[in-house]
């Protein structure tokens, strides 16, 4: 999901202030570095990837074929997607990322193994040599990308989709609960291994800009590893705007489903299926 924009881990306060207290134990990192990848393997199976797969799926054409689903990180979406019976080019740039999916594909049936090609490149710059009839974006992963970087992303996925195909952005839908979202909050959850977790999200609105950061809940673990990203805080009207400017049809905007339930999908037509013609 990582950006060639993305140099490395920012320093939150929350951040400061557990490296302070747990010392020499303490390893900062973004969520894409190799020094995450043990917790995102133990969250990997997210209990809302299986429902907003299915929503994602029931929007892609029988015909569409082959999906290319773009910051597939992990495979929170491909797997379910693989499990519904599509085929998946999945492209990461985190190689820490790609890893632990590349592990999940290799305990998997080979059924679903074979319909599964994994790319390591830039989602805002590659260039596969083929076309698709869907490219899908998961919710949060264009929070990662700056002003600068979504033109870049926008012409990729317009380069690599068939006349009359669609993009599939997922979002959040800051109307979906008719309530603001706080400006700070703290959850705990648990990771399959049972261990538990501290999630911190802060929201600056002059910047607009959200830091988050995941870190143990244990406070004698060793290592402590905190894993820290800035996400941009971004509206689906902005995106719209720029999908259209980018020479794309936004043609609906659909509720996902999912344990929050505060999520839509951008439904983007990139020309018309007479152009082929």
């Amino acid at each position: 999901m990582i950006s060639k924009a993305m140099h490395g881990p920012i320093r939150p306060a929350r951040a400061d202030t557990l490296l302070a207290s747990v010392g020499e134990r303490g390893i900062l990192c973004d969520f894409y570095d190799e020094n995450a990848s043990e917790i995102f393997r133990d969250l990997e199976a997210d209990a809302g990837g299986t429902e907003e797969a299915h929503g994602f799926a029931a929007l892609v054409r029988p015909e569409s074929g082959a999906i290319l689903e773009l910051g597939a990180g992990t495979g929170r979406l491909t797997i379910p997607l693989l499990e519904l019976g599509w085929e998946v080019t999945a492209l990461e740039l985190s190689t820490a990322m790609l890893t632990t999916l590349r592990t999940r594909l290799a305990d998997a049936p080979a059924d679903l193994r074979d319909r599964c090609t994994l790319v390591h490149a830039d989602m805002t710059a590659f260039k596969l040599g083929e076309r698709f009839g869907t490219a899908i974006l998961s919710p949060s992963t264009i929070d990662l990308l700056d002003d600068a970087d979504r033109p870049g992303l926008y012409s990729s996925v317009r380069e690599h989709l068939r006349p009359g195909g669609r993009f599939l952005l997922g979002m959040a839908n800051p109307d979906a609960s008719g309530r603001q979202e706080p400006l700070e909050r703290t959850q705990e959850f648990t990771g399959r291994s049972g261990r538990r977790y501290v999630l911190h999200a802060k929201v600056y609105p002059s910047e607009e800009i959200r830091d988050v950061t995941i870190h143990p809940a244990d406070e004698s673990a060793d290592p402590f590893v905190i894993c820290v990203n800035r996400f941009r805080v971004i509206t689906p009207d902005q995106i719209a705007r720029e999908l259209e400017q980018a020479g794309f049809d936004v043609v609906a905007r659909t509720p996902l489903p999912g344990v929050r339930n505060h999520e839509l999908v951008l439904e983007a037509q990139w020309g018309s299926v007479e152009d082929a013609h």
